[in-house]
């Protein structure tokens, strides 16, 4: 079974090692170019098994966006559980999908990069995923504390994370060639030069003077 934070037990129930083929073999060759014959060889188990657990291909791609994302929201509540600000909690966020996307590639590749609604049409947009709800909700309280400017909170987030989930996408696809933690203290710098609450915006300005 794929993790972010804990090593994959060497022993592990046959659900997990077909989880663990699959996220595999998505990534690289893309879902619809991987067969269930392709995950039953790289998990070395039956084709029974891969039915009797998942219902087919689809329902191992179902099972494993869910093992992921509850995943990403376990490491959303740690950051939250922490006694932290929630500008502190933004840059942690990043700085852990940063990290992750150096360790862990193909599990960030699967979970913020793979085209989902292409193979699981039923699914709602990632963004409405309870990780991402979080994610705006620290931004909303920080706006509500004074710790960053205030504003339309969907444009708060997305400039608070959106850079960075940018960045992740230029690094899976080959584009970044240098390790995305090189990137981290010029990434915060600028995220926060733009979202410090003393930073008064331009169109503010402008409408004053109007």
């Amino acid at each position: 079974m794929p993790y972010l934070k804990k090593s994959t037990p060497e022993k592990e129930p046959v659900d997990c090692r077909i989880l663990t083929a699959a996220l595999d073999l998505f990534v690289e060759r893309g879902f619809h170019n991987v067969s269930v014959h392709d995950v039953q060889k790289s998990a070395n188990v039956s084709i029974g098994s891969i039915y009797n657990h998942f219902g087919g291909k689809e329902g191992i791609a179902k099972a494993l966006y869910y093992h992921l994302m509850k995943e990403f929201e376990e490491m959303i509540d740690e950051v939250i559980s922490e006694d932290l600000t929630s500008r502190e909690r933004c840059n942690k966020i990043i700085a852990l999908l940063f990290e992750y996307t150096e360790t862990r590639r193909n599990i960030i590749s699967y979970m913020l990069h793979a085209k989902h609604r292409e193979f699981l049409p039923d699914e709602p947009p990632i963004c409405s995923s309870s990780p991402f709800k979080a994610m705006r909700n620290i931004v909303q309280q920080g706006i509500q504390a004074g710790e960053i400017r205030q504003g339309e909170p969907w444009i708060a987030a997305a400039t608070v994370f959106g850079g960075a989930i940018r960045m992740i996408h230029l690094r899976l696809d080959g584009v970044i060639k240098e390790p995305l933690t090189n990137y981290y203290d010029e990434l915060i710098d600028c995220i926060w030069s733009g979202m410090n609450p003393e930073t008064l915006p331009e169109y503010s300005t402008q409408r004053s003077v109007v």
